[in-house]
C-alpha cells in the first residue's frame, strides 16, 4: 500500500527513476481498487456495459490517470529508456507486449535519469 501512495504523493513527476516493485505495485492496488469500484458502481446501478464504467469507477480512473503515466515513465527510465518510448503502447498488441517486456526489466546501474533507486538509502526515499 505504501508504494501506491508514494506514486499518488508524486502526481507530476515524470522525471526520475521508478523500481519494478514501486511500478507493479502501484499496478496492482490500481487494479483492486478499479475493481472493487467497478463492483459498487454495478450495485448501485451506474454501471454501463458499454464503456465498462460507472459513475465511481470513471471517476477514479481520470484521477489515477496523470500518476498512472507518470510511474510508466520513471519506470521507462529505470531500464534507461525515454519516456516517449510509452507512446510504443499505441500499437495494437505489440506495443503493449513491448513495454510489458520493458516494465518486467531490472536495472543495475546509474543512468541519465539517476541513480539506481535499489541502491538509495530508505531515508532518501521517503525525503
Amino acid at each position: 500500500m505504501e508504494w501506491y501512495v508514494k506514486v499518488l504523493k508524486q502526481y507530476f513527476v515524470f522525471s526520475g527513476r521508478a523500481r519494478r516493485k514501486e511500478y507493479w505495485m502501484f499496478t496492482l492496488f490500481n487494479f483492486i481498487v478499479s475493481f472493487v469500484l467497478s463492483l459498487v458502481d454495478m450495485g448501485i446501478g451506474s454501471f454501463d456495459e458499454v464503456t465498462g464504467l460507472g459513475a465511481l469507477s470513471g471517476i477514479y480512473t481520470l484521477l489515477v490517470l496523470i500518476p498512472s503515466i507518470a510511474v510508466a515513465v520513471r519506470r521507462l527510465h529505470d531500464t534507461n529508456h525515454s519516456g516517449w518510448w510509452l507512446l510504443i503502447g499505441l500499437i495494437p498488441l505489440l506495443g503493449a507486449l513491448f513495454l510489458l517486456v520493458v516494465f518486467c526489466f531490472d536495472s543495475k546501474e546509474d543512468n541519465e535519469y539517476g541513480p539506481n533507486p535499489k541502491m538509495l538509502t530508505d531515508d532518501a526515499l521517503n525525503a
